[in-house]
């Protein structure tokens, strides 16, 4: 591995833990948020253990674009669900939040939302 390889996974390793040490769960429940912490520090852990030994530099380049890729899904989740939490605690009528009418409203309240977690990491 070239240094300056090197020198981006090790940033991108870095990036992972920081973004673990301030992230929230969607939820907002205290328990999902350290759950989530913990997940995406032994996800990380693990495929970055995984890949230390490529040496193929187009390997470690997409493995690298992979991990940027997904940050930025995870990083984008997480502003987006900040986005709908204030939106939902504003003083707006319920369907003039959602832009649902009340049934469509129901309906989409039924759906199982995802946590988001395996988001972040899945690079390999």
């Amino acid at each position: 591995m070239t240094a300056s390889a090197r020198s981006k996974v090790l940033s991108l390793y870095m990036r992972v833990f920081r973004i673990a040490r301030t992230w929230q769960a969607q939820s907002g429940v205290k328990t999902d948020t350290e759950t989530e912490r913990k997940y995406i520090v032994q996800e990380a852990r693990t495929l970055f253990r995984h890949n230390q030994q490529l040496t193929d530099r187009e390997s470690i380049k997409t493995c690298i674009e992979e991990c940027e890729a997904r940050i930025e899904i995870g990083t984008n989740q997480e502003i987006l669900s900040t986005l709908q939490k204030s939106i939902s605690k504003s003083h707006l009528p319920t369907t003039a939040r959602t832009g649902y009418s009340e049934g469509q409203e129901a309906a989409s309240a039924a759906a199982p939302q995802e946590t988001g977690q395996a988001n972040l990491l899945t690079v390999t």
